[in-house]
């Protein structure tokens, strides 16, 4: 399953233009993305602007490399 405008979905790791960084969509609520940090769970934000999301790496090769660590 994705976003229709972005392709961004729960899982994917994605790059958010407006905040410069790289996060984790946790939740999609009401359209409004809610990330987390790559590598922390308390840092989180939330994305307004779905066409500014860009997948980096899409939940299924997170979880492909998580298995293989």
């Amino acid at each position: 399953m994705s976003h229709e405008g972005t392709g961004a979905w729960v899982g994917d790791q994605v790059f958010d233009e407006m905040a410069g960084k790289e996060g984790v969509v946790t939740d999609v609520k009401g359209g409004l993305f809610i990330l987390r940090e790559v590598y922390a769970w308390a840092l989180t934000w939330t994305a307004e602007d779905s066409e500014k999301l860009t997948v980096t790496v899409p939940r299924e090769e997170r979880l492909k490399r998580r298995r293989e660590i």
